[in-house]
């Protein structure tokens, strides 16, 4: 791995790698997503632990933890990643052992302990699942960081579109397997085999990441303390008035996902789904974001980020419509499909955005904003969401979470401008040299 110490040097070691490196991350993320598509965190997931509660709190827990143990971490770890000449290091070492090993963990968990120990294996499911998000909060920044590193700006979004694409092509096949499995095994034996799928495709993935080709590039921001760096975020958001508007956009719509995680529920509640027909919801959302990843990659790439957001939004909005009127669970099959649109271009452009607002050596710091400070309010909503339910009903939770999303897309539709121009234009530079040399101090 070779050292680039200018940018000429840089630029041409992302060229010469290009082909290789689209290839084997598009690969890395294609049986990434494939296997998540196993354990879904709205759909097989909530109808694992249905089996063992009906409490609406301890559901909810699992887009919480899905939520804020992905994206609380990050902000704390932007500092060391910033500094670190290969980003590879975060998702392929730390990653393999803090995000992946609790996944292998999940299938022996539930074969040994799930007839017998049923609270036990409720407990050890959520140390599980705890494990493998906070995990994946810990080495996501360097992945992304990583990529934006080996994959120029106009190529961003079909790198994502594609590659996603791809994975949840290929998670139809997961989708359609997981009811017909569910259907004609005892419990827990569907599950544990879901579980194993899902383990062997996030190993086949790992392998191709640890193949990327990463040139090492030296930070030129003088180091700093953990405690001083994070005393001068408060600053940046002050001064980037176009980036602290697209938060709060971000958090009032982490604030409308309280719905996460209970509409499945609400359906097998409300017509009295078996698990295998309700886990069939699972390839209406594979659908949803095979189609929605290649549309939303193509569209991104063209007219930019900001408005593939926005269209993201007004879909959650009218899914959650869609539940709140549905007749019958053919609807939700709808929803579901809509639900994975929403999924493929927030994932898409709500990583990519970010990239677009600063410069490379500020670019740690500014994913993890746009990360942590959102997903405090994510990690909270679905419990308020749990709360909702408990106390008055789906219907309304279900409403207030629509009427959160209307509010958000408002925000980023009339606040917020798109910050392509500027950055290919140039003008981020005088700014973001600002921001480095605060940090600095």
């Amino acid at each position: 791995m070779a050292t680039a110490t200018t940018a000429e040097s840089i630029d041409q070691h992302v060229q010469r790698n290009y082909r290789w490196n689209f290839t084997v991350n598009a690969l890395d993320g294609a049986s990434f997503w494939f296997g998540m598509s196993f354990i879904s965190s709205s759909v097989i997931l909530p109808l694992f632990v249905s089996n063992f509660t009906s409490n609406p709190i301890l559901i909810g827990l699992i887009p919480f933890i899905a939520t804020g143990g992905y994206l609380l971490p990050q902000l704390f770890m932007a500092n060391t990643v910033e500094r670190a000449p290969v980003k590879k290091f975060f998702p392929m070492v730390l990653g393999f052992f803090l995000e992946r090993v609790p996944i292998f963990l999940l299938a022996p968990v539930t074969y040994f302990f799930a007839i017998g120990r049923p609270d036990l294996t409720l407990v050890l499911f959520f140390i599980l699942l705890s494990w493998h998000t906070f995990g994946a909060g810990v080495i996501i920044i360097g992945w992304q960081d990583m990529i934006a590193k080996i994959i120029p700006v106009e190529k961003r979004g079909r790198f994502f579109g594609i590659t996603n694409f791809i994975g949840n092509g290929t998670g139809i096949l997961g989708a359609i397997a997981v009811p017909f499995v569910l259907e004609r095994s005892s419990f827990p034996n569907g599950y544990v085999m879901a579980f194993i799928a899902a383990s062997v495709m996030i190993f086949i993935s790992w392998i191709f990441l640890s193949m990327a080709r990463e040139p090492a590039v030296q930070s030129q921001k003088p180091p700093v303390s953990q405690t001083a760096y994070l005393r001068s975020l408060p600053a940046v958001l002050r001064r980037d008035r176009n980036f602290s508007m697209y938060l709060l956009s971000q958090i009032i719509f982490m604030i409308s996902g309280m719905a996460t995680g209970f509409i499945v529920v609400y359906a097998v509640k409300t017509w009295n789904l078996p698990d295998a027909q309700a886990s069939g919801f699972t390839i209406a959302l594979q659908v949803g974001l095979a189609v929605a990843n290649l549309f939303f990659g193509f569209l991104s790439d063209r007219k930019g980020h900001k408005l593939s957001l926005e269209i993201c939004l007004l879909t959650s909005v009218l899914a959650l419509f869609l539940v709140i009127i549905a007749p019958n669970p053919i609807w939700i099959i709808a929803v579901f499909f809509l639900r994975g649109a929403v999924q493929a271009g927030t994932f898409i452009s709500g990583i990519s955005i970010v990239y677009e607002f600063t410069d490379p050596d500020n670019r740690p710091t500014y994913i993890g904003l746009a990360n942590t400070i959102p997903g405090i309010a994510g990690a909270i909503a679905p419990l308020i969401g749990g709360a909702l339910v408990g106390l008055i009903s789906y219907q309304v939770m279900f409403i207030l979470a629509a009427i959160t999303g209307v509010a958000a897309w408002a925000l980023l539709r009339f606040a917020v401008r798109e910050p392509r121009t500027a950055i290919l234009a140039g003008t981020n530079k005088d700014v973001d040299a600002l921001a480095g040399q605060e940090t600095a101090s």
